[in-house]
C-alpha cells in the first residue's frame, strides 16, 4: 500500500475513534461505487446520518505540525475541491436510494493533521458543510 493511502486509512481510523467518543454510532465506512467514496456514515445524537469527508495529513514531528498551523500552511479541508465535491455528492445520492433513507442528513470533514511516529493527531470537526 502507498504511504498517503497508509496515512488515509489511519486517519480514518483517527476519526473513527473520536466520532464514537462523541457518540456518533457507526454505520458503514468505505462506502464506495465506481465514481466516489464516503469514508464514514454515521449516525449523530441528532439522529441525522451524516457523510463524513476525512482528509488526512502528516508530518515527522510535532513542531513540524505546530509550524505548518503558525504559518498557516497548507490545511487538510482545502482537499475537498469542487471535483471531489461532485463525486462525493453522487455516491451521498446512491447511498440514500440503496438504503431507502428517508431522514435527514448533512455532510461533515473531519480534518486531521497527525504525527504517526509520535501517536499524536489534531482533529478539526466541521459539520454541516454546503458545497457551492
Amino acid at each position: 500500500m502507498a504511504r498517503h493511502n497508509e496515512i488515509g486509512k489511519l486517519g480514518e481510523r483517527t476519526a473513527e475513534v473520536w466520532l464514537k467518543k462523541h457518540d456518533f454510532s457507526i454505520i458503514e465506512r468505505n462506502y464506495l461505487k465506481k465514481y466516489g467514496e464516503i469514508d464514514i456514515v454515521a449516525r449523530g445524537t441528532d439522529k441525522k446520518v451524516h457523510f463524513i469527508e476525512v482528509k488526512t495529513v502528516s508530518y515527522e514531528t510535532k513542531e513540524k505540525l505546530q509550524y505548518s498551523i503558525s504559518h498557516e500552511t497548507w490545511r487538510p479541508e482545502e482537499n475537498v475541491h469542487g471535483n471531489k465535491q461532485k463525486r462525493f455528492s453522487r455516491t451521498i445520492i446512491a447511498w440514500i436510494s440503496e438504503n431507502v433513507y428517508k431522514g435527514d442528513w448533512q455532510i461533515d470533514i473531519i480534518a486531521i493533521r497527525i504525527v504517526p511516529r509520535e501517536k499524536y493527531a489534531l482533529i478539526k470537526y466541521m459539520d454541516n458543510i454546503i458545497f457551492e
